[in-house]
């Protein structure tokens, strides 16, 4: 197994620049992974993927330096093992609340003894020497609980404290529902800015590297400035939306002159 880039630019103290795919496409993929991120995330959980479509945009990806990752449907077992088989490099898993729930995911992604991962790297044996991936992937393997709830952030400590994740990821919109101020993507809140500046400070105590959903550049560097580690630029559905948009309307309003003189 190959070096993670996640895991590399963390060490070095920079911060991480992810991609989201919703669309069930490896050409989409293909095109995300040419385009600069470190790392391209596979979302099972509310993205239209399922995990044949998530293998073909894990295949789409391989040729390029990217971190190849996949957020989880929910924290179970069965599904955590078959994407880390077919050669996730990173999981993010859903409505983490819990200390126990976080040690949960750590059993499920971690070979013995570390956890209880069952052997079976059907394409993730396919990235090193036969053999050699179970020796390698247990520290390769980025592991990142969902912080999205108030009781999450009540127990963010206890969280932060168990052996094996790597940080953990704020899921924005969710978050606001469970304080009552609705679900936005780069929230201005006080009360959301200090949760965001407490798992930072909490993770930086413990050499953990905080993550968030963002909703574009802006966001995504104000959160970098904030101290987080690992950002995430919308989905490529919403970047393509937000592009197509810019264009339409620029023709528009370009071609209004001509058009009112004809």
């Amino acid at each position: 197994m190959s070096i993670n880039k996640v895991k590399q630019i963390w060490s070095s103290g920079g911060a991480v620049v992810n991609a989201w795919l919703s669309i069930p496409s490896g050409f989409a993929a293909e095109v995300i992974a040419q385009c600069g991120f470190d790392s391209v995330t596979v979302d099972m959980q509310h993205g239209v993927q399922d995990y044949r479509s998530m293998v073909e945009c894990l295949q789409a990806m391989g040729r390029y330096t990217i971190t190849p990752m996949v957020r989880v449907p929910w924290n179970e077992p069965g599904i955590v093992g078959k994407v880390l088989d077919a050669g996730a490099y990173g999981l993010i898993c859903p409505m983490v609340n819990t200390a126990q729930e976080a040690r949960n995911l750590v059993s499920y992604a971690k070979y013995p003894p570390a956890g209880t991962r069952s052997n079976g790297p059907i394409r993730a044996g396919m990235y090193s020497a036969a053999g050699t991936y179970q020796k390698t992937a247990n520290d390769e393997i980025v592991v990142l609980p969902m912080v999205e709830t108030k009781t999450a952030v009540e127990n963010i400590e206890q969280i932060l404290e168990v052996a094996g994740i790597d940080g953990v990821y704020i899921g924005p919109t969710d978050l606001g529902f469970s304080y009552g101020v609705g679900p936005k993507t780069d929230h201005t809140e006080p009360e959301i800015l200090r949760i965001y500046e407490k798992v930072v400070r909490e993770c930086n105590r413990r050499k953990l590297n905080p993550g968030i959903h963002c909703s574009a550049a802006e966001g995504a560097a104000r959160a970098i400035n904030m101290g987080f580690k690992f950002v995430t630029l919308s989905d490529e559905a919403g970047l393509m939306s937000t592009y197509a948009k810019i264009q339409v309307n620029q023709t528009r309003e370009m071609s209004s002159g001509k058009a009112q003189e004809r």
